[in-house]
């Protein structure tokens, strides 16, 4: 505690490199604070403390992933049936991305991530799943082999790029559609390089594409260019072969 003769007219603290003065200022030493056995546990629910899990899941991804080789990540539904061409087209992405020398990431969910850590298992591949806490948490589908499971979706987030040299979409809801925008705005902006994002399915996408040309671009909130930030395929090995030539190290 600084300060006690109040010759500056007003109590100070500091705490590392935070300052507290008047009735800011705390009772005891943080020290005293962390060795108490008795007290509060409130402290747990706040800002600071999350800011060291949020730290602790960085640390955590960071040290799974690092010395993973060349991967793609993959997304899709987790809602896809097992008995749809959706599915068995996750599979083949799976296996073919193996076959091309790479990793496969997913959120580790059912559906088409399980399809794709599927088709990257039976290859004999690496099928690494990223997780998030849900409500309807379902946990890690059985195919994957690197699992790692994340509570904010923004580390998550940063796995997903940090640790891919592109993407590829199925079909998919509004997870999918955030970690499918999200990549595009950071190609966008430079915030990533040679990232190559691959649509899977023109059927599915073509609506959102006919959007984005004729609203988007056609109102000036995009510009034509950012149209070739992605591609648009039915074809297993085109998809894999647009990731494969944007993707060397």
């Amino acid at each position: 505690m600084g300060n006690p003769d109040g010759a500056r007219g007003w109590e100070e603290q500091r705490q590392g490199p935070v300052l507290r003065r008047r009735d800011q200022v705390q009772p005891g030493t943080t020290d005293q604070r962390l060795l108490d056995t008795e007290g509060d546990s409130e402290w747990v629910h706040t800002d600071p403390w999350r800011v060291m899990r949020i730290q602790s899941e960085f640390v955590e991804g960071f040290g799974a992933l690092a010395e993973l080789p060349n991967a793609i990540s993959v997304f899709g539904s987790a809602r896809t049936p097992q008995d749809t061409p959706e599915y068995e087209a996750g599979i083949r992405i799976g296996t073919a991305l193996v076959e091309a020398g790479f990793a496969v990431i997913t959120g580790g969910g059912p559906g088409a991530m399980e399809a794709a850590n599927r088709g990257a298992r039976e290859a004999g591949g690496v099928s690494v799943g990223l997780g998030i806490e849900l409500p309807f948490e379902q946990g890690l589908n059985p195919h994957v082999d690197i699992g790692v499971n994340f509570r904010y979706f923004f580390v998550r987030k940063t796995m997903f790029v940090k640790y891919a040299s592109g993407f590829v979409v199925l079909p998919g809801g509004l997870g999918t559609l955030d970690e499918l925008f999200e990549a595009l705005t950071l190609v966008q902006t430079g915030k990533v390089t040679r990232f190559p994002i691959v649509l899977f399915g023109s059927a599915y996408w073509s609506g959102l594409v006919d959007w984005l040309r004729d609203t988007v671009v056609a109102q000036g909130k995009a510009s034509e260019r950012d149209l070739l930030l992605f591609h648009v395929t039915d074809d297993v090995d085109e998809a894999v072969a647009l990731v494969t030539k944007e993707t060397s190290r």
